[in-house]
């Protein structure tokens, strides 16, 4: 693993210096990995609000990291989905031999299709090819729940540009 890499561990530090909290859960179903990360922010002594979460996938090889649904709720603090992405990837380097990602950005309409597209290469992905109605698509579309652009992008340099942006939205908010 790269040096530059941050790993996990520091990322849950850096979000708890910024007053939130990353959990993840993990579970091991049939040979895979799930994952539900969680970035949330304590209401009171024993309630928590939810920021923002990634649930994913994976399985054992280089390119088995499955991206499935990723929402920041909306007047949440800014870097929270910075954050996310970046302790996803930081996650998959870490526990998985996964060194690619993927996922699907819906087309549910078009407006809405090309800003996912555009905020997936903001992050690093790169469309590899459309989703459609062909017979060879159908697995993708049981898979991902529609029709779209699958993307792919290197966990490493997605962790990278992602803890660039964290490390920015952090100094931001402490001017």
């Amino acid at each position: 693993m790269t040096s530059r890499l941050v790993r996990l561990d520091q990322l849950e530090g850096q979000a708890r210096e910024q007053g939130l909290l990353l959990r993840l859960q993990v579970g091991r179903p049939l040979g895979l990995w799930s994952l539900r990360l969680a970035v949330a922010k304590p209401i009171g002594d024993s309630r928590l609000r939810l920021l923002g979460e990634m649930k994913a996938w994976a399985y054992a090889t280089s390119h088995g990291l499955q991206l499935d649904t990723m929402r920041v709720l909306p007047n949440g603090p800014i870097g929270v989905g910075d954050l996310i992405w970046a302790a996803t990837m930081a996650w998959a380097i870490e526990a998985t031999p996964c060194r690619s990602a993927r996922l699907l950005a819906i087309r549910d309409d078009d407006r809405q299709h090309r800003r996912l597209v555009r905020y997936f290469h903001q992050r690093g992905f790169r469309s590899v090819r459309e989703v459609e109605a062909a017979l060879w698509d159908l697995p993708l579309r049981l898979i991902w729940g529609g029709a779209g652009a699958l993307m792919t992008g290197c966990c490493e340099e997605i962790l990278l540009r992602m803890t660039d942006r964290w490390k920015r939205s952090r100094a931001s908010q402490e001017i």
